[in-house]
């Protein structure tokens, strides 16, 4: 209802242009414009040209210069465009100057991502989460709406004329401020919906704790292929698609590591350069699983020759959610696309050194390591127990067979001797049931 303008029914061939500021970021503004003809991909679009432009300074009505931006929207009429997506943040000013210069939809880097978003939600809780932050970008765009008003003041005719056109501006801009209203109490709605199921997460959290079951996350940059990890270590079916956020909703799959203990492993959404600061506040209930679990899995694509600078985006992110100090697994994925480049490889385990795994997913190389290593890191969560049960308490026995690792059972009298390795949240429940044994069990 408040977005920001009537766009055309079907924008089908774009020019995309990048903007940077100083000559050394050239390469890096090159790259960006090229994960925006991806993005732009993902919906549909096609790209019918790009430019990266240097731009000394600032403009506040157009980003760039006004003899550059005449230039840009000549280019993109000669390609016949009919949509022009700038990679760089446009403020609402910026955004309708560009518009009515060249008489063609004009976007941002946000809007498409915030599109492809839109495109992605399969759940109400990530279309809230999108709806959210679409009505944060519209709502300082709302007055475009109502540029038709400036025609309206121009009917009016002799002296009444200006009486007239002040009439229709002040209807106008009541109507204006009645679609804010309405638009922040809709916000207001939206991020009470979330609260709740932020509340809900938590109390699911919560029992999951009280359960001694431990969390983790896998976190990377989009389409480095979290979906497929988890599908693998789980045989979940979670949508794998080569495309950009095909994840928008968390899904999280039970898992048994090598000791037994079980494992709740989580997929997130995939973080991008450049990512809205509101994109990542609308998203904190999804995010959230990567802030409370007891580790990550950071999933990086190894072909990419962008690795390093996805690798510190995805750091950022966590940074700014306060998660960026636990303990990690870097997962280097798509590992046989480089097994003909043993430079590239010396290079990426020179840089990741500390906790890496190499995997093909699609080929399932490294999982194994992978489990080992998980394990590895929870290894303090467990202990291996020799128990004598009596038979009357086949409740304790049949937690043990739910809950944790059976190494070996058998019965002795009206007793049941179990060899297990219990998690340490359980073990008060055995304490009067630990054999002498329980020394001789190795680790």
């Amino acid at each position: 209802m408040f977005d920001t303008r009537e766009k055309p029914s079907m924008v089908e061939r774009a020019f995309l242009i990048g903007a940077y500021f100083n000559r050394e970021d050239e390469a890096n503004a090159e790259s960006l414009l090229d994960e925006l003809e991806e993005l732009v991909s993902s919906l549909g679009i096609e790209t019918v040209g790009k430019e990266c432009i240097f731009v000394r300074k600032k403009n506040m009505r157009f980003l760039t210069g006004t003899g550059k931006c005449e230039e840009m929207i000549d280019a993109a009429k000669d390609v016949e465009a009919d949509c022009i997506i700038i990679d760089n943040e446009l403020s609402p000013l910026q955004q309708r100057t560009w518009e009515e210069e060249g008489d063609l939809t004009v976007i941002d880097r946000e809007e498409v991502i915030l599109d492809i978003f839109k495109m992605r939600a399969r759940t109400k809780e990530a279309a809230l989460q999108v709806e959210l932050a679409r009505m944060q970008y519209s709502l300082p765009r709302l007055a475009r709406m109502w540029s038709h008003l400036d025609r309206q003041r121009g009917a009016g005719g002799g002296g009444g004329g200006g009486g007239g056109g002040s009439a229709a501006r002040g209807e106008g801009e009541q109507q204006i401020e009645v679609d804010r209203r309405l638009a922040r109490k809709r916000i207001d709605r939206i991020k009470s919906e979330l609260e709740s199921v932020r509340q809900n997460r938590h109390t699911q959290r919560k029992q999951r704790a009280d359960e001694g079951i431990a969390q983790a996350s896998i976190v990377g940059y989009t389409n480095a292929g979290k979906s497929s990890l988890l599908n693998l270590l789980s045989d979940a079916e979670v949508l794998v698609e080569d495309k950009l956020f095909a994840t928008l909703d968390p899904t999280t799959r039970r898992i048994e590591l090598p000791d037994g203990q079980p494992l709740l492993l989580t997929d997130t959404v995939g973080f991008v350069r450049n990512l809205p600061h509101r994109l990542v506040e609308a998203f904190k209930a999804t995010l959230e699983e990567a802030i409370l679990a007891d580790f990550l899995v950071h999933v990086l694509d190894a072909s990419s020759p962008e690795i390093f600078a996805f690798h510190e985006t995805t750091v950022q992110v966590l940074e700014d959610l306060g998660a960026a100090d636990k303990p990690t697994i870097i997962v280097l994925n798509k590992i046989d696309l480089i097994a003909d480049d043993p430079d590239r490889l010396h290079e990426l385990k020179t840089h990741f050194d500390q906790n890496l795994i190499l995997m093909s997913v699609k080929e399932g190389t490294g999982v194994d390591q992978l489990r080992a290593k998980m394990n590895d890191l929870l290894v303090d969560r467990v202990a291996r127990l020799a128990l004598r049960i009596p038979q009357a308490r086949q409740d304790l026995v049949a937690l043990l067979h739910r809950e944790a690792k059976i190494v070996n059972q058998d019965y002795e009298g009206n007793d049941v001797l179990i060899n297990a390795i219990v998690p340490h949240s359980m073990r008060h429940l055995y304490e009067d049931f630990i054999s002498k044994k329980t020394e001789n069990l190795s680790e």
